[in-house]
Parts: structure tokens; C-alpha cells; sequence
């Protein structure tokens, strides 16, 4: 059925289809070679991968999520989420998404609709389409002309605290010790 066709001379006749063609045994290619000393590359048969797509994770419009999303690195969003997201990564809302939930991320796009409030340790991009009704806490805002935003930003490197700098430059505790101090006074 099939022949062996490397190192044939052309001069060479073609076997006769009277005899038969007994098959060359063959052994199975490991999927990580040892290096080899000859020139030759060595090929492996198992398929590349991009590290891009290792990466990245993709909720489709069928994906309906209700809880804590947790994820590392990319996640992609068409679907739609209630509860609270964090991550480390990025977080990218597609135009078919709907999202009700607190957001926490190191940089968050919008492209569809979030209900709730945006905190990114880095940026924050609203493109055309979005719709954001909630707060936008986040070093960098960007936002395209279409987008929809009713809420408060507060932007700059001290964006994402949580009121750390605010309630220590608040007059309330240095006050509270001070009668403390007259009470034990006057006893």
C-alpha cells in the first residue's frame, strides 16, 4: 500500500504489484526528545501554544455567574455576573456583558454594562458603549465619547487606598483622648 521512497535511485525500478510490500517498523517519537548531537532539529509532536492563551479566560453570553469570581492574569466577560469580582489581573467587560457587582482589579475595560462599584489598582478604560453606574476608583480613567458614567471618580495614586489617608487626617481620634485625659484629672 504505501512505499518507502527515501534514498530510492530514480533509476530504480518500481516493485511490481505481484510482490507484496512488507511494512517498515517504525518506533513511536517521544513527545520530549533528549537532545541530539547532530545537526538536525528536533521536532516534538506535541502542538505550541501560545502563553497568551494560557492566560486568558473567556465567560461567554451563555455564562451566568452568581458569588466570588476569583481569577488571575486576563479574563474576558460576555456573560453576566452578580457578586463581587477580584483579581490581580485584567478584567475586560464585553458588549453583551451584564455585571451587578463590586469590582476589584488591577485594570478593568468596559465595553458593556456594570452596575456597581470599579476599584483598579491601575486603569480603568470606558469604551464607547459602556454603561457604569457605580463608583470608579482607579489611578488612570479613560474614557471614550458614547460612554455612560453616573457616579463619583476619585483618580490618582491614592486611588485605590480605603480611606487610610482619611481617617488618619481626621480631627475625631486625636479629640477623643483629650477628655479622657480631664476626666482622670478632676478623679
Amino acid at each position: 500500500m504505501f512505499q518507502k521512497v527515501i534514498g530510492k535511485n530514480s533509476g530504480e525500478p518500481a516493485p511490481s504489484s505481484s510482490t507484496p510490500i512488507q511494512p517498515t517498523p517504525s518506533t513511536p517519537t517521544p513527545i520530549n526528545p533528549a537532545p541530539v548531537a547532530s545537526n538536525q532539529p528536533v521536532v516534538s509532536s506535541a502542538p505550541a501554544r501560545p502563553s497568551v492563551a494560557a492566560s486568558r479566560n473567556v465567560l461567554s453570553t451563555d455564562v451566568e455567574v452568581k458569588g466570588i469570581l476569583k481569577f488571575t492574569n486576563d479574563l474576558i466577560v460576555d456573560g453576566r455576573i452578580e457578586g463581587e469580582i477580584h483579581s490581580d489581573g485584567n478584567l475586560t467587560i464585553g458588549e453583551n456583558a451584564r455585571i451587578k457587582a463590586e469590582i476589584r482589579t488591577a485594570t478593568v475595560i468596559v465595553h458593556g454594562k456594570v452596575h456597581g462599584n470599579i476599584t483598579a489598582t491601575d486603569r480603568v478604560e470606558l469604551k464607547a458603549g459602556a454603561e457604569i453606574v457605580g463608583d470608579i476608583k482607579s489611578k488612570v480613567l479613560s474614557m471614550e465619547a458614547g460612554a455612560v458614567f453616573v457616579g463619583k471618580s476619585t483618580i490618582g495614586a491614592s486611588a485605590p487606598a480605603t480611606n487610610a489617608p482619611a481617617a488618619a487626617a481626621s480631627p475625631a481620634p486625636a479629640a477623643a483622648p483629650a477628655p479622657a485625659a480631664k476626666v482622670a484629672e478632676k478623679a
